[in-house]
């Protein structure tokens, strides 16, 4: 178990059964965890159990510090296809510290970063609809002159063409009572009044 926990530590993640994978587990997790307190007996202990120089150089050097914040849970099993020669069961067991695939991003980060995408595309949004409306207020403020201009127009012919009727309606009376005058004035006696006159001449 020693050799295949050095190849773990030298490697960062090996394949193999997954019964070795899941004993692995049990045997290295205890012997990362020594190696957050770099001191002289850790050391000595680690070296009991692996007896390689290189790994424990490895172990209290760089998995030493990538682990430092993590409470247990060192390493992880991923099962892989069965093996072709016996079927047997096999696994992938790695390091969680040094998958970049699979380990999560910080909060932080990822905060920061949903909040500048939300920034640029509020105001890109911003940009995109206070344009039309200051193109429609421009036109709005163009458009309404020469409306004007011309309703004041219009509205000027339709008084000038309401005086001319005014003063045709007028005029037209007045014609019309000349033309009753004339035609009243050489229109002869009534007979009544002959009739009275050749009575009084024959009396």
């Amino acid at each position: 178990m020693s050799n295949i926990t050095c190849s773990l530590i030298a490697h960062k993640r090996i394949i193999t059964t997954l019964a070795k994978a899941k004993a692995l587990r049990v045997y290295a997790e205890p012997l990362i965890t020594r190696s957050k307190v770099d001191s002289m007996h850790n050391r000595r202990v680690v070296f009991s159990y692996l007896q390689d120089k290189e790994a424990i150089k490895e172990l209290f050097g760089v998995i030493g510090d990538k682990v430092a914040n993590r409470p247990g849970g060192y390493t992880r099993i991923v099962k892989m296809p069965r093996r072709a020669g016996d079927a047997a069961d096999m696994a992938l067991i790695e390091l969680v510290d040094f998958n970049e695939t699979y380990k999560p991003k910080e909060a932080g980060d990822s905060a920061k970063k949903t909040r500048r995408s939300r920034r640029s595309s509020g105001s890109g949004a911003a940009k995109s609809t206070s344009a039309p409306i200051a193109d429609v207020t421009n036109e709005a403020s163009t458009a309404p002159d020469t409306n004007a201009s011309a309703t004041a127009e219009a509205v000027a012919a339709a008084h000038t063409a309401a005086d001319a009727d005014i003063a045709a309606e007028t005029m037209s009376p007045a014609a019309d009572s000349n033309n009753e005058t004339m035609t009243e004035g050489p229109v002869e006696p009534e007979a009544p009044a002959q009739e009275e006159g050749g009575e009084a001449a024959g009396a």
